[in-house]
Order: C-alpha cells, then structure tokens, then sequence
C-alpha cells in the first residue's frame, strides 16, 4: 500500500499538467537529458521519460521516491534522494527544472543562493535552469465549509483520501497554505488532521536577480494560466 506522505502528494499535487506541455518544449529544445528538482513521485520526470527524455529526479523524500521508482520502471528515470542546496551529482545537464513553487520552499533567500549555485555548477554551458513561481497567492480563510474550496478527494488502494483547502494566510516573507486532511480505510478506520506549508514570497525580477549572482543570465519567462483548482505560475528561465 502506498505511503500516507505519498499518497496525499498524489492528490494535492498529482493531477496538475497544466505546466507539463512548457517541461516537455523546454525537453525538447534542450535535445539531452532533464534534471528535475523536488520530483515527488514522478508527474514531470515519468511525463517527460514517456516522451523519451532521459530524466534524473531529485527529491528529499525517499517515501515519494520509492513510488517514483516502481512507476517508472522500463523508463529512462533515475531517481536520487537529496537536498538541491547541497547537490553535488557530478553530472551536468542541458536543462535543469524546477516546477510547482518547489524554489519557495527552500528556506528564503539563503537557500535559494545555495540551491542556484548548485544549479550552475550542474549545467552545461549554455544549459538553461527553469524555476515555476507562484509570484501571488490570494489570501483566505474558510469559516464556514460549505461556502469553501471543494475537497480534492480520490481512492487509492482502497482508502479514500480527502484534502480540502481551508485557509492562504500572509505570513512575514511569505504565506502559508493550509488544508483539512482526512482518510477512511475500508473498515471504516479514519485519520484526520490539519496540514501546513510555507511558500516564502518570491517574484520573478528577484530570482532573476538571485541568479545573475550565481552566474546566471535571464533568458525568457513563461506564463502559466491558473486553473480552477490551481494558481497560475511564471517560469523563469535562466541560462549559465
């Protein structure tokens, strides 16, 4: 049976493609193989290694890799468990990429240095880094749950899982979005609770910036529309 952790990143962030047709024509211009950083469990890496792209996947969580790992299988994916701001691959890729805000969780500006050096050191020249942002988030609060957001809810192995948005607080140099997690297992078995994540603020003139420090030239961005369920993103595209 799959992971709790995986499991809710499946459904909170698995049925996103708006961006995948931008990962596969950035793939497809880069003519090599793909680094994709904060991989989950594959919704980029096994899209683009569908298309035939070699694909190296990096994620902190191994839980998330390990399912990465079984549905990629006959696949050109590798699949590495690491930090990006301590990267050190000794492999150099055309294209670096980075999707879903994965670059405003790395711990502010200080981890964003970190990561972007890593970056460079990890493209050939040439070679383009491109980083998905979330330059706005519109601020709420649900108080009463009928008039808020719909659960994304799916079955997996069985168990329902069910995610509903509740609140995007400002908070400081970011914001925090939180949602009411809940899963009911066959015999009527639930666990319920709350989950948080913090997004740290970041626009695509600061990044561009942040990476021209570490040896980075703008290149282009890209607009990614919003959705029903999602916000929509700029990618940032910088070139070493």
């Amino acid at each position: 049976m799959i992971a709790l952790n995986a499991a809710w990143h499946d459904l909170e962030c698995g049925t996103y493609t708006e961006d995948l047709e931008v990962w596969r024509q950035l793939a497809r211009s880069a003519g090599g193989p793909v680094l994709d950083i904060g991989a989950g469990t594959g919704r980029t890496a096994i899209d683009l290694a569908r298309a035939g792209v070699t694909v190296t996947a990096v994620d902190m969580d191994e839980e998330l890799l390990a399912v990465l790992r079984e549905r990629a299988a006959g696949l050109p994916v590798t699949a590495v468990a690491a930090d990006a701001r301590t990267l050190a691959l000794g492999q150099r890729f055309p294209l670096c990429i980075v999707p879903m805000q994965t670059a405003q969780l790395l711990g502010g500006a200080e981890g964003r240095r970190a990561f972007l050096e890593r970056a460079r050191e990890h493209l050939t020249p040439g070679g383009r880094l491109a980083v998905a942002l979330a330059e706005e988030l519109e601020v709420f609060e649900v108080t009463v749950p009928a008039l808020g957001p719909l659960p994304d809810i799916r079955e997996i192995d069985g168990v329902v899982y069910s995610s509903r948005p509740t609140a995007v607080r400002a908070d400081g140099d970011g914001f925090v979005l939180e949602r009411r997690r809940e899963a009911v297992w066959p015999d009527g078995r639930m666990v319920s609770g709350e989950s948080a994540i913090s997004l740290d603020r970041l626009d695509a003139a600061t990044l561009e910036s942040e990476g021209g420090a570490a040896g980075l030239t703008p290149a282009e961005r890209i607009d990614i529309p919003a959705t029903d369920e999602y916000v929509g993103s700029t990618v940032v595209v910088l070139c070493a």
